[in-house]
């Protein structure tokens, strides 16, 4: 994190309202529970500030969310800086030609899917999530954005469990993350 961003008083707030549950949902795991941020509008604004601040005037046209917490996030930062939506979705969720990405997980795998045609060659995207964890719907998010001829400017995510290392599966490819888990 920036000397900056360490000394805005938003960063502390925001990860105040973070509640960590344990053993959810599987043993060994801790959750990191952003319903308890979202019950608080103003650090859900001050969330949603802090990546408009950063994305703003950086040429992006396409925000894409992954399901289901990205779309929490993604189309209010797509709505300030002029950029559209794209939801990445869970298997046979979005009607008509997909692009397909399968991943693993902290706990498993799962598979992504994106509409062919969302997004055109050439695009600058940004990636959101809620969190990064072992980097993999991160990985493969950018994977189906690469696919369709995008560029992915950056991954960003309100929550990073450095633990696991997941920066490591972005290819080197820029991750701004606000707060560190508990």
């Amino acid at each position: 994190m920036s000397v900056l961003k360490d000394q805005d008083p938003r960063i502390r707030a925001i990860q105040s309202r973070i509640r960590v549950v344990p053993n959810f949902p599987k043993p060994g795991i801790m959750f990191q529970d952003i319903t308890t941020l979202l019950l608080d509008p103003k650090a859900f604004k001050d969330t949603t500030n802090l990546f408009v601040e950063r994305y703003k005037g950086k040429n992006i046209s396409v925000v894409a969310g992954i399901e289901a917490r990205g779309f929490i996030f993604g189309p209010p930062i797509a709505l300030a800086i002029g950029a559209k939506f794209v939801p990445l979705r869970k298997p046979k969720k979005l009607p008509g030609e997909v692009f397909k990405q399968e991943y693993d997980l902290e706990y498993g795998s799962d598979c992504l899917e994106m509409h062919i045609g969302a997004v055109q060659a050439g695009e600058r995207a940004l990636v959101v999530d809620d969190l990064i964890a072992t980097g993999g719907t991160l990985r493969a998010a950018m994977n189906l954005l690469e696919r369709a001829g995008a560029e992915v400017v950056e991954c960003a995510c309100v929550i990073e469990i450095p633990d696991l290392k997941g920066k490591e599966k972005l290819n080197g490819k820029p991750l701004y993350v606000l707060v560190e888990s508990r």
